[in-house]
């Protein structure tokens, strides 16, 4: 019987299933300033099909997978803290990306992602930046949770606002009401 961490390590959780993306073989970077999809030919798209976000405990894979049989045509592996070397946004579109896929030899290349639609790569950043804040508790719960949680609201009983009967509305708001 396997032990518990091994259990963990094999669990997958997919966060995001676009349909349809496409794949761009992309000119090298020639300034530090960042990649521009506008620089890409549609002669450049060297695939198109189906991209999975999926979280194995801290490490998020992005697969790019065909649709029809599931086969991974490339990942990318997104490790806890390395998200931008990894996901690059492009500087002239929101629905655009570059990816740093590996091929498991430890050969990388960088390829454009393009999306159909605005909210898809949306969703993707969501998908993204969700698996950042897990990872960030799960390393939270595990330190005994020391540092101070900025995510929790601090909840104050309501105040009533509302004019007693025997008050008056101030002059000023009922001028500005009269706007």
């Amino acid at each position: 019987m396997a032990s518990l961490p091994e259990e963990e390590e094999a669990f997958e959780h997919t966060l995001l299933v676009v349909r349809e993306v496409s794949v761009f073989k992309i000119p090298p970077r020639t300034t530090s300033g960042g990649y521009k999809c506008g620089e890409w030919l549609q002669t450049d798209k060297i695939w198109t099909g189906r991209l999975r976000v999926v979280s194995c405990g801290d490490r998020c894979e992005i697969r790019l997978e065909d649709p029809g049989s599931g086969d991974l045509f490339a990942a990318c592996f997104v490790l806890p803290g390395q998200r931008d070397s990894a996901v690059e946004t492009v500087l002239d579109s929101s629905r655009y990306f570059v990816l740093r896929i590996e091929d498991g030899r430890g050969k990388h290349a960088f390829v454009g992602l393009g999306f159909g639609e605005r909210n898809e790569a949306f969703d993707f950043n969501v998908a993204l930046s969700d698996h950042e804040k897990y990872v960030k508790r799960e390393q939270d719960k595990e330190t005994g949770g020391e540092e101070a949680d900025d995510s929790q609201i601090d909840i104050h009983p309501a105040v009533n606002r509302r004019l007693k009967v025997t008050e008056k509305c101030p002059a000023s708001l009922f001028a500005i009401a009269q706007l």
